[in-house]
């Protein structure tokens, strides 16, 4: 059966058909995909298919949603397509540098330092003429935001383009954003931002609830588009992305300004500077400080060198009392010892740390980690909030997710109902046992095992089915970046040894 997932999409099983709207947009997405032809002919990395796709498609999609006039006269979409050949392969590269100087600042920030990876004048009018070719009036009718994420999730989908560290599935993100129930007038913030799905899906969520913000006043509704959300992106290329995705969702950020998602780095002053928030909505990156560093937060309590560790404390001291998060972790966090487990008795003090689920495998296969979802409630005082944590295993004998078995909403379908309807956690629950897959622990078995959350009980028998077994694209992008990931943290800890004596603190721990 197919369900929606907040976006306009539908999770489908393969090979089945969807409404024919939801057919034109996701036709519509391998078009665009199928242009990538055109740009490894030109000798385009992956790394750079949607960039350099986004940044005429963003041209076209200002004309169709009747947005050009944030756009200079004379470097819109009809401009360029106008001219051919090298006089629009030229005109084009004056374009971008114009726009990253133009006057409205949410242009410039997007098309900042914007230049085009193509070669060839006839590779640049092959993609123009596929991008106008498009049926726009469907994708005008289904959302041209939905087109735009619908090729970011593509991207992010083939493991060649490397870029499922910037993507978090669809499924897992509205899934999040429902649970913890953003509301209109809250403070929404994600510390690492990505392509800003997660503040697009709170947004969405609060407009499917409010008639599009038509149930809010228009002193609400202007402050709900211009100042309820706040993103943080350290990668300028991946930030272009979200300040285009948001704006196609009408994600607007503070009026003047460049846009919701600010570049920069959440582990440094900028961290430090952001407002309080209600909601935090999150997946950090993985993985040990570039240069094997401490970041620069002189406000969190515990320094280290471990990036989800150091998020960790800015996500639960940048929460309002009462404030909700949900956070994508990896295992690491859930048991390392000295300063992680310090960080985990400063988490369960500081708020309600009510639920944790443990997701299945394959889902981030381009870093091959495993990983978590932490729900926490800021609490009013600073101590004693954690009461029981309430543990889901979705790991344990779950099929092998990849291209053969893709991972969605209906996967979660039973630990949505075990949480229940309440956003901090409070709807009625029942353990389920050591063979069932919820089970609460109390703050004291907790503190038995010193505050280690990385908590199993089910055998895992496996995958016996060969054809579960995950594709071997997927198998080789798992070894490449664990071994990329033991790498890094082999230099970290060489530059720590090397550059200063071994203390007796947290990192020697």
């Amino acid at each position: 059966m197919a369900t929606g997932n907040g976006h306009g999409f539908v999770d489908l099983p393969e090979g089945k058909e969807g409404p024919p709207s939801m057919t034109t947009t996701r036709d519509s997405v391998a078009r665009l995909w199928s242009l990538c032809d055109v740009l490894r002919d030109d000798g385009t990395s992956y790394q750079h298919y949607v960039t350099e796709l986004a940044q005429l498609l963003f041209l076209k999609m200002a004309k169709e949603a009747g947005q050009e006039e944030a756009l200079p006269k004379g470097l819109r979409w009809d401009d360029l397509k106008a001219r051919s050949g090298a006089a629009q392969y030229g005109f084009y590269q004056q374009l971008l540098l114009a726009l990253g100087r133009a006057p409205h600042r949410r242009v410039s920030a997007i098309y900042a330092n914007a230049r085009t990876a193509l070669r060839q004048p006839k590779h640049l009018e092959q993609l123009v003429d596929g991008i106008d070719a498009l049926d726009w009036f469907s994708a005008r009718e289904d959302g041209l935001g939905n087109l735009y994420e619908g090729l970011l999730e593509k991207n992010a989908t083939d493991i060649k383009s490397g870029a499922g560290q910037y993507f978090t599935p669809r499924a897992l993100i509205n899934t999040m954003v429902a649970l913890v129930q953003p509301r209109p007038g809250e403070r929404i913030q994600d510390p690492a931002a990505g392509t800003g799905g997660f503040l697009v899906a709170a947004h969405e969520h609060i407009k499917a609830r409010t008639r599009d913000l038509r149930d809010l006043g228009e002193k609400e509704a202007t402050w709900q588009r211009e100042q309820a959300y706040t993103g943080v992106e350290l990668v300028p290329e991946t930030q272009r992305l979200a300040l285009m995705n948001c704006l196609l969702h009408g994600l607007e950020g503070p009026r003047g300004g460049e846009g919701a998602i600010q570049l920069g780095d959440s582990l440094s002053g900028l961290g430090a500077s952001l407002p309080r928030a209600h909601v935090i909505l999150t997946n950090p990156p993985f993985g040990t400080k570039k240069g094997g560093g401490r970041p620069t937060r002189e406000d969190l309590t515990h320094s280290t060198s471990n990036k989800q560790l150091v998020f960790l404390q800015h996500i639960y001291r940048g929460l309002a009392p009462g404030g909700r998060a949900a956070v994508v972790l990896p295992d690491n966090v859930l048991f390392e010892d000295g300063v992680g487990q310090k960080v985990r008795t400063e988490l369960m003090d500081l708020c309600d740390l009510h639920t944790l689920l443990r997701l299945p495998t394959g889902i981030f296969y381009a870093q091959g980690v495993k990983t978590n979802v932490l729900f926490f409630t800021r609490g009013e005082q600073d101590t004693g909030n954690t009461k029981a944590v309430w543990v889901y295993d979705l790991r344990a004998n779950m099929p092998n997710f990849g291209k053969r078995t893709p991972f969605s909403s209906e996967t979660l379908k039973p630990f949505v109902a075990a949480y229940g309807t309440d956003p901090h956690g409070k709807s009625p629950r029942e353990d389920e046992g050591e063979s069932g897959r919820f089970r609460e622990f109390t703050r004291e078995e907790l503190s038995k095992r010193h505050d280690n959350l990385d908590i199993a009980w089910l055998k895992d028998h496996g995958q016996h089915d060969p054809e579960a077994l995950p594709d071997p694209e997927a198998l080789s992008a798992e070894i490449e970046a664990e071994l990329q990931s033991a790498l890094r943290e082999i230099q970290a800890l060489t530059r720590l040894l090397t550059e200063a004596p071994v203390e007796d603190d947290e990192e020697a721990a």
